[in-house]
Parts: C-alpha cells; sequence; structure tokens
C-alpha cells in the first residue's frame, strides 16, 4: 500500500508549526546568538536531523519565524474590507498607528523577538536574498499603505506632500523604534514622566496631526 501523500503533507505542516512556534518562544525570550539549534529541537519535540531538514541553518529558521509571526499579525490586524470601504485614509492611517500601540500593550513577545532578530541579522551579514521571507510580509504591508497613501490623494484628508515610500518608512520606523524600546525596557524615567502607554499615545498622535487633515463635518 502506498503512502498517504496528504497525510504526510500535513504531520509536515504541524511538525514545521511546533519548530515555528517554539522557536519564536525561546528566540523571543533571549538573544537569538545564545540560542542553540538543540534548543529548539528539544523544545518542539523532534530530533535534530530533523530540524536540520526543515531549516538548514538557525539564519534560515530565525528568518522562516520572523516571516511566520509578522504574517500571523498583520493577517490578524487587517481591517475589515467591509469597513475599510467606508474609511477615510486619515482613518486608515489612524488604525495603522494604532496597531503598533497594540502591539507594545498585547505582542511584547513579537517586539522583543524582533528586536533581538534584528540584531542578529545585523551581527550575522545575513544577505538581503537570505532576508526575503521576511523582506516579503514588509512588502505585503507597504503594499497596503500605498492604497491608502492613494486614497488620502483622493479624499484630502492625508498629507500627500511627503511621498509615499519616504512617510510610510518614516512612520513604521518611528512607531516600530518607540513600541520596541520600552517593550525590551530601555526606558529613560525622570521623576514626573508619564507612563510608557502614555508618551507612546502621544507619539502616536503627534505622527497622526503631522500627517491627516481633518475634513469638516457635512451640514
Amino acid at each position: 500500500m502506498g503512502r498517504n501523500l496528504e497525510k504526510d503533507a500535513a504531520e509536515m505542516a504541524l511538525k514545521n508549526q511546533r519548530i515555528l512556534a517554539n522557536g519564536f518562544r525561546i528566540f523571543s525570550q533571549q538573544t537569538i546568538d545564545k540560542v542553540k539549534m538543540t534548543d529548539i529541537s528539544e523544545a518542539a519535540g523532534i530530533a535534530i536531523s530533523s530540524l536540520y531538514r526543515y531549516y538548514s541553518t538557525k539564519q534560515k529558521l530565525a528568518t522562516a519565524i520572523s516571516a511566520w509571526v509578522w504574517g500571523n499579525y498583520t493577517n490578524s490586524a487587517r481591517i475589515d474590507p467591509a469597513q475599510e470601504v467606508d474609511m477615510t485614509a486619515a482613518e486608515e492611517f489612524d488604525y495603522f498607528l494604532e496597531s503598533f500601540l497594540d502591539l507594545y500593550r498585547n505582542h511584547k513577545d513579537i517586539l522583543r523577538f524582533n528586536q533581538f532578530y534584528n540584531v542578529y541579522i545585523q551581527s550575522e551579514g545575513i544577505s538581503e536574498e537570505e532576508k526575503q521571507p521576511f523582506t516579503d510580509v514588509i512588502n505585503a504591508l507597504e503594499r497596503w499603505f500605498e492604497t491608502v497613501y492613494r486614497k488620502g490623494q483622493r479624499d484630502g484628508t492625508l498629507r500627500t506632500e511627503l511621498p509615499e515610500k519616504q512617510l510610510f518608512s518614516a512612520t513604521l520606523h518611528l512607531m516600530l523604534a518607540a513600541v520596541t524600546r520600552y517593550a525590551v525596557g530601555l526606558l529613560y524615567e525622570p521623576e514626573g514622566a508619564a507612563d510608557p502607554t502614555s508618551e507612546l499615545i502621544l507619539l502616536k498622535e503627534m505622527i497622526k496631526q503631522k500627517f491627516t487633515i481633518e475634513k469638516p463635518e457635512e451640514k
């Protein structure tokens, strides 16, 4: 009797999910360079030889985890298409900014992992080709942002003097850097300073006021 290819594929997919989930859990708790592949295989409950059949290097595993984590988050955080139709560009931009606060409030593990991943790929000199799975996720987010920018040009609720790619990059880096810094505990807390969440809300509102235009209510 021949092998059940569909069952084999399902089992491989489940094993890969265990690898990614356990790898993410471990990589978000400590710097990636300190983690051994054997740590991941033991946590996932698979042989080290099996892990290497899925991911031949730790660099490939870390990038696969990054793409998986960010892909899952961006998909779950997407605006309902039925609601998106009736939203202004300014409202969608606000939703984009708010997603960073959601990351800080509810997904600090993603932010910690992202910090460790960025440090790791820099130290290891990982090529653009090797980072492609992660880059694909960012490109998909940038394409969504482009539709918001184009809508802003049409409805006049978004300041579009700044080129779309520059606005996307600046907003992404400012908000992600801020929430990541707070998530990993790199805080300067002088006496009388606001709590981290309040400061992040202030940053969000400053960016929002800079790049959105409030349209007068129709009478």
